[in-house]
């Protein structure tokens, strides 16, 4: 009987290391499921637009670097190697580095017309208003429009027969009136009017829904206290409103170096470079394309690529870096909790 009672607790005491062995290497075997689970999912959910952005974005890049090194006519295997003799002219052609002038200058302007303009409606739209959504409609509504038809429409009415000149005419102020579209003194700026009203509409959203995200508690203190409204949209709103403006500088900045759409439907295939209009994306259309030189428009396109891409790395370097460290910092911070 005591043997009995001796041996038992002996193997209870096994028993229970067994378990307690098992018990601890549990928790490890559940995070590795976990783990494997995850990884599982992420290659799952994104695997298929990895996959499609290889096909139709990178691989398309070497390939057009590839051609870019041939005198090719777009049809057949090249064979002409030239090998740098592409992009080479390229940097000595004066049409491409007053096209390179030209989306620069738009860059610039862009930001200049549309930044304070669309921060201006925004504050405007934010306040309790009469007809404030009919106004947002208003605003918005030009940028959901084709480019096509803003194109077409415009260069209707801005022709030396057009509309414009029509109604400049018949208020009185013929003197005014001009080719809106083909004088080289003005057709950059018509162009940069025509960008700004197409495009504000974009920014006015994107500004309105960052000032959304500002606390009222804010606002509330600062009235408290005693500041005046433009005090208040100074040291409150405008740098809450921060990364919201980056944000769309940054898209704004790309869209200006890619600019094609609407300069080639209003000025066509050759007038823009005499308007002092073109683009690098015109200019990689007319001498490529339609030129028959798929090889020299290919290295064209690779050099519009490496200066975007130069271009965006460097805003995200020194522009975006506090908004990313700022994400990074939270997200470490909560996993650190």
């Amino acid at each position: 009987m005591s043997d009995t009672v001796n041996v038992l607790p002996h193997r209870s005491s096994g028993s229970s290391s067994v378990r307690g062995g098992a018990a601890k290497a549990s928790p490890r075997g559940d995070r590795a499921r976990a783990q494997r689970r995850k990884r599982a999912e992420i290659a799952i959910l994104a695997g298929p637009a990895i996959i499609m952005f290889l096909a139709f974005v990178i691989f398309p890049v070497f390939m057009a670097a590839y051609y870019g090194f041939f005198r090719w006519k777009g049809f057949g295997p090249p064979k002409d190697f030239v090998g740098l003799q592409n992009y080479a002219v390229i940097f000595t052609d004066q049409n491409f580095l007053a096209a390179l002038q030209h989306n620069g200058f738009i860059l610039v302007m862009s930001l200049i017309m549309q930044g304070p303009a669309a921060i201006a409606f925004a504050l405007l739209l934010n306040q309790n208003i009469r007809g404030r959504s009919l106004i947002r409609v208003l605003i918005f509504v030009p940028y959901v429009i084709s480019e096509v038809i803003v194109g077409t429409g415009w260069s209707l009415m801005l022709q030396y027969q057009g509309a414009l000149n029509d109604l400049l005419i018949n208020m009185g102020l013929g003197w005014m009136a001009t080719d809106w579209i083909a004088d080289p003194n003005i057709a950059i700026w018509t162009l940069m009017v025509i960008i700004s009203w197409k495009y504000i509409g974009f920014a006015v959203i994107l500004m309105l829904a960052g000032m959304q995200g500002i606390p009222d508690e804010l606002y509330e203190a600062a009235a408290i206290d005693g500041a005046s409204y433009w005090q208040i949209q100074r040291w409150i709103t405008l740098p809450l409103l921060g990364p919201t403006i980056r944000v769309w500088a940054f898209l704004s900045i790309i869209g200006s170096l890619q600019l094609f759409d609407l300069v080639f439907i209003i000025w066509g295939q050759y007038v823009s470079s005499t308007a002092g209009t073109s683009t690098m994306a015109t200019y990689m259309v007319r001498e490529g394309r339609l030129a028959g030189n798929y090889g020299y428009g290919n290295a064209v396109a690779v050099v519009i690529f490496l200066i975007s891409l130069v271009i965006a790395l460097t805003y995200q370097r020194f522009v975006l870096r506090r908004d990313t460290e700022g994400a990074l910092t939270e997200k470490s911070g909560k996993a650190d909790a």
